[in-house]
């Protein structure tokens, strides 16, 4: 394995951000027409609020991610960049205007998510089954990518999800199981395990993300791909860790981009389906391709030889 250098990154370097890790600021018609479509519509994006390095290349081509149930969320995690408060109490019209906005983009493939809703008793799983049947009701060519909270693993909350049935649900592990309390704070590494099994028990093409440079060494990220792919996930995304505000967890460690080749040939030789690995991969990074079963693989032979 490649040996992890320099354990802790310090003020100077966390100034100075290695150079693939440099993107374009966000230009263009297309990227004008989504803004447009997202301020008209009154709808909320990841891509906004989680500061996303890719905003610009994903609006650029027309594509943006949804996030549903409010911008706020009533969770505290060190590494998000999304409010923290009360939220504002449900807009049920929102799931109509979700699918007049993917309607109106003309995407064949749309991603959603949301923040987490813990005071509610359905988690906000009853406008995630309403978004999504009214994305494909208006989108019927449209396939769909759900990147989904843990709902604190409440069952009947998960299978809302299942009983709509987009072509991909998400949901992220986000880090190593050590980190997990520092990193996401109220959320439990194994419950999230246990509701990546219950959506692939319950059919569904299964999807969870990693996030490198918080301080987890190799050993732990390949033990958490082992676990990923024993709970039955057939996509994994490894991207790195930018620190969002000073409040916010520091980065430790800036990985390589030889690191993350490294982990895309591990994970296919543990049995993921499609691995996307590299410094500015994100969750919803290149997802229109995570829907098909089996180019993942194909597509990395024809890369490496």
């Amino acid at each position: 394995m490649i040996e992890n250098s320099g354990a802790q990154i310090t003020a100077e370097n966390r100034q100075k951000k290695p150079d693939w890790l440099r993107v374009r600021l966000p230009t263009g018609e297309g990227y004008a027409a989504v803004r447009s479509l997202v301020t008209t519509h009154k709808l909320h994006t990841i891509c906004e609020s989680g500061n996303c390095p890719n905003m610009g290349e994903c609006w650029g081509a027309g594509t943006a991610t949804f996030m549903i149930l409010g911008n706020t969320c009533t969770r505290s995690c060190g590494f998000c960049a999304v409010a923290t408060g009360r939220p504002a109490a449900i807009d049920w019209d929102e799931p109509q205007r979700v699918a007049e906005a993917i309607f109106l983009m003309k995407v064949k493939h749309a991603v959603i998510t949301s923040v987490d809703r813990d005071e509610l008793k359905d988690g906000g799983s009853i406008v995630w089954f309403n978004t999504i049947k009214a994305v494909k009701a208006l989108n019927p060519g449209t396939t769909l990518e759900t990147l989904i909270p843990d709902f604190k693993g409440n069952k009947e909350n998960i299978h809302r999800i299942i009983d709509a049935a987009p072509e991909v649900v998400s949901h992220n592990i986000e880090t190593v199981e050590r980190l997990t309390r520092q990193v996401r704070i109220q959320a439990k590494y194994w419950q999230s395990m246990e509701v990546l099994r219950t959506l692939k028990s319950g059919g569904m093409r299964t999807k969870s993300g990693i996030m490198l440079g918080l301080g987890e060494t190799q050993d732990e990220v390949v033990q958490t791909m082992r676990d990923l792919v024993e709970s039955g996930v057939d996509v994994v995304t490894i991207g790195q860790y930018l620190q969002p505000t000073k409040k916010h967890l520091p980065v430790q460690r800036f990985v390589h981009p030889d690191e993350f080749n490294l982990y895309t040939k591990i994970g296919y030789e543990l049995g993921f389906d499609y691995v996307e690995s590299g410094p500015l991969v994100r969750s919803s990074y290149h997802s229109e391709k995570h829907v098909i079963a089996g180019i993942g693989k194909d597509e990395w032979i024809k890369k490496v030889l």
